[in-house]
């Protein structure tokens, strides 16, 4: 292998701190020195693709939304051509579950000509919260990549590999909160606002991976919100927050549900 590759989308953040470290460790055992990045978070990336080839190890990462690959990055992600690179599949998810996306994942690396050697699920900070989760990915989840990387790298020369990882074939439905009576809500509509305390800094404009948050008036939405959280933990002056009744409810329902501590899961 020539070169390895990170490839990801990580609107908070914590998805590119476990990609960049798995990407370092398998580039420390190939003893390769430089590592290429590709951030596609931002909708000017979505626009091309970088060039792999077949000597290539490509570190793809995605976070888990609602248990599943984000859908705005699909029609994206379908379009790669991995022309016969080495592929990681790499989810983060909320503590919650990452229930169907690591194997959609794999399979879309599948179809784009990727030969995939592993697969990881990682647990890092929830995108609605600042409780769930919290400081995660931690020094335990990096000795697992750590771990990981180092039996990857034993995956590069074999042949006809395939890599087995949880979830339905035919994937599940995107997992939806529940209201008060227990029946299914639909937050996709909910946006977030703005209190007065706004400095019009721009932050949230420049982070906004739908480039839904206009430069000249950082108050409104020109697009949709995926809830992906960047524009409320990016805020230096915490300006930016959501009041809709059912996001509430579920925001509190997964932090007082999904306390208990998740483990990563690796399959290589």
């Amino acid at each position: 292998m020539n070169r390895v590759k990170k490839f990801y989308f990580s609107p908070t953040g914590t998805t590119e701190k476990i990609v960049t470290k798995i990407a370092e460790k398998l580039a420390e055992g190939m003893d390769l020195e430089s590592i290429n990045n590709y951030d596609f978070t931002l909708p000017p990336k979505r626009k091309e693709y970088p060039d792999f080839c077949e000597n290539d190890i490509v570190v793809v990462g995605v976070p888990v939304y609602a248990g599943r690959v984000p859908n705005i990055l699909l029609d994206y992600l379908s379009g790669i051509n991995g022309k016969g690179a080495k592929a990681v599949a790499v989810v983060l998810y909320g503590n919650r579950d990452y229930d169907d996306a690591l194997l959609e994942l794999r399979d879309i690396l599948v179809s784009g000509s990727f030969d995939v050697i592993g697969a990881a699920a990682f647990i890092g900070e929830h995108s609605f919260s600042y409780k769930l989760a919290k400081d995660r990915p931690d020094k335990k989840d990096l000795e697992i990549v750590a771990d990981f990387a180092e039996k990857t790298v034993h995956n590069i020369g074999k042949k006809d590999l395939q890599i087995n990882v949880k979830g339905n074939p035919s994937y599940n439905k995107y997992y939806k909160p529940l209201d008060k009576d227990g029946n299914p809500v639909d937050i996709r509509r909910v946006t977030p606002k703005t209190k007065e305390t706004c400095t019009d800094c721009k932050i949230c404009s420049r982070v906004c991976p739908m480039g839904s948050i206009p430069e000249d008036n950082v108050k409104i939405l020109i697009g949709i919100c995926i809830k992906c959280g960047a524009c409320i933990k990016k805020c230096p002056v915490h300006a930016k927050y959501f009041d809709d009744e059912d996001y509430l409810k579920h925001k509190q329902e997964l932090e007082e549900e999904f306390q208990d501590t998740k483990e990563p899961e690796i399959f290589v």
